[in-house]
């Protein structure tokens, strides 16, 4: 067969629970989009890179303010700009393809379930995924990660076709092409062609369910085609431009992005380092609730795989080869195990109706609801009350306090929430009564907490405070400065470079400064400030307020020493976090 393979037909009702489903995890993922602007550490950055696109016209180098940005492939950028131009919002725009991807993992989970085992298995699947607490948070965020794990499980689910239902071959090469289309999201999209050697070692073992192709090795070799494809396309363009532009910058960018944040990244991790056990935990608590029923999992994955049963089997070892794979360096983020979470639900799928009546599991999540709702009820009263000041503390930290008593609702709201889910729902229901607690968790945090954070967490009110101090008329000059700050800037502003040191980017400011004093305004951190030294007088700078954990200050032309030069100090804050 050269086709796609076709499972057995679906039921109108089997219909109309995926299309429910669907509907539902739109809508929960979905909650709160155009409520809030990119919050630090990661958002800024993208939408930053994807507006100065637009404004620039330049596609093919992304730039962040006067200096290219090498630190991802530009696929993300490149939608976040493409949904603006479509919708003319950056509150929409931004978290859109982060949905659409999450989404999309959702409806390949299903879809490989129900072609490998049946339409219950797959719907059961994407159940699980939707509620894993790391899934749905980066589904929420725009971030690479939901945009590579999508593209990673098209991949597997084209691999999977052509190798366990096969031969497959349309289906073999979308993968493989999913797979490039990775590379120039994040990188890592090659992974996904692992999953070719735990179904070679199962061919050279004649495990039964594996597809046999012979005399196809043209048809092999044009998956390689496919995966290359979208690679060279983009770093043939990008390699043609940097030469024929021939400025040193290009060639520190095309270094950069090909070497340096790839293989250099891998070898010798330069930031995040963890020990080589860090995932284990992760898959624990940050793919929680799933990870209740590894107890019940392991004893029947490896009858699994003692029966020879390929479908387990190369689900399992493929997650396998990538924890192994991210675990070898030395730096190491939660969000690298992200795309083996649907491979490893989809392990689970044969014992799914097995798992759900176990009485165990039904107890354990029931008693994880009552008791985080008793707890969520607990700390919202206590500190209703006033009787928790190092909580009160944080909130003047974060400039919070006027909404106080909204954040203790926040608390009690969800508290309730699980508490009556548990209530209702009883030990016998105990796992809907836990995703119905967590629904409920999402629920508030997208339409009530969000909102309320959002001037403070984006950004933007400090950049509104910095613009009234500073004047309608008057220009900011960004020293020291985050991806917020020159994103949620009012008025006109200047940068100085991002990755320069920040004593080279303060010499730049004054000489700019002078130039018209004016109308002319230095927007510094405190702390660079300080390293300044006797090239800031501080009785004459104005304290701007407190923004993600960072003090920030305006300095007229009266706060600068002319002819000052501060020591040299490489403090750089340009490294992706």
């Amino acid at each position: 067969m050269t086709g796609l393979s076709l499972p057995t037909p679906l039921s109108p009702r089997e219909r109309r629970e995926f299309w429910w489903f669907m509907l539902f995890a739109a809508l929960l993922i979905g909650a709160g989009i155009g409520l809030r602007d990119p919050w630090p550490a990661d958002e800024p950055r993208f939408v930053l890179v994807a507006r100065q696109m637009i404004e620039s016209g330049n596609w093919l180098f992304p730039h962040r303010g006067i200096e290219l940005y090498s630190d991802k492939p530009p696929l993300l950028f490149w939608l976040m700009a493409g949904t603006f131009e479509l919708l003319r919002s950056w509150r929409i725009a931004f978290l859109l393809p982060s949905l659409l991807a999450s989404l999309a993992t959702l409806a390949l989970v299903w879809d490989l379930g129900r072609r490998l085992w049946n339409h219950r298995a797959g719907l059961y699947g994407a159940i699980a995924v939707l509620f894993v607490l790391q899934f749905m948070y980066q589904a929420k965020r725009a971030q690479i990660d939901p945009l590579v794990t999508c593209w990673i499980t098209l991949a597997n689910w084209g691999l999977l076709l052509h190798c366990l239902r096969g031969p497959n071959w349309r289906a073999y090469w979308l993968g493989c092409f999913a797979a490039g289309l990775g590379v120039i999201s994040k990188g890592v999209g090659f992974l996904a062609l692992l999953m070719l050697l735990p179904y070679a070692y199962a061919r050279l073992r004649n495990w039964p369910g594996v597809t046999h192709t012979a005399h196809s090795a043209w048809r092999w070799s044009l998956g390689a085609l496919a995966f290359l494809a979208p690679i060279l396309l983009w770093g043939g363009a990008v390699l043609i431009a940097a030469h024929l532009h021939g400025a040193p910058e290009y060639a520190a960018y095309v270094d950069d992005l090909f070497l340096r944040q790839t293989a250099k990244r891998y070898a010798a991790s330069w930031a995040h380092v963890q020990p080589f056990w860090y995932f284990l935990p992760v898959i624990v608590f940050n793919w929680f609730p799933l990870s209740l029923a590894y107890p019940a999992l392991l004893p029947r994955w490896w009858r699994d795989l003692r029966d020879r049963e390929a479908r387990v089997m190369l689900l399992l070892a493929w997650s396998a080869l990538l924890l192994v794979f991210f675990s070898i360096p030395s730096g190491k983020r939660d969000v690298y195990l992200m795309p083996a979470l649907p491979m490893v639900v989809l392990a689970m799928a044969p014992h799914w109706e097995t798992l759900l009546r176990s009485r165990a599991l039904r107890i354990a999540a029931f008693t994880i609801a009552a008791l985080l709702g008793a707890l969520l009820l607990g700390v919202g009263a206590w500190a209703a009350l006033g009787h928790w000041p190092r909580f009160e503390k944080l909130l003047e930290q974060r400039e919070l306090e006027d909404i106080a008593g909204a954040v203790w609702g926040m608390f009690l709201a969800v508290g309730a929430g699980f508490v009556l889910a548990a209530l209702f729902l009883r030990p016998r229901r105990g796992v809907q009564a836990l995703l119905t607690g967590l629904a409920g968790l999402w629920l508030v945090w997208s339409l009530w907490a969000t909102p309320l954070l959002d001037a403070s967490s984006s950004g933007a009110a400090i950049m509104q405070r910095a613009r009234t101090l500073a004047g309608a008329d008057v220009e900011l000059g960004l020293v020291a400065w985050k991806e917020q700050n020159l994103l949620m800037a009012q008025g006109p502003v200047r940068d100085f470079g991002f990755r320069a040191p920040w004593t080279t980017q303060f010499e730049r400011a004054t000489h700019w400064l002078a130039e018209d004093t004016a109308h002319r305004r230095i927007f510094i951190l405190e702390q660079a400030m300080r390293e300044m030294g006797a090239c800031v007088d501080a009785s004459h700078a104005v304290h701007v307020g407190h923004a993600n954990r960072r003090e920030w200050m305006l300095l007229p032309a009266v706060a600068v020493v002319v002819g000052c030069v501060p020591a040299a100090k490489d403090n750089g804050d340009g490294e992706e976090p």
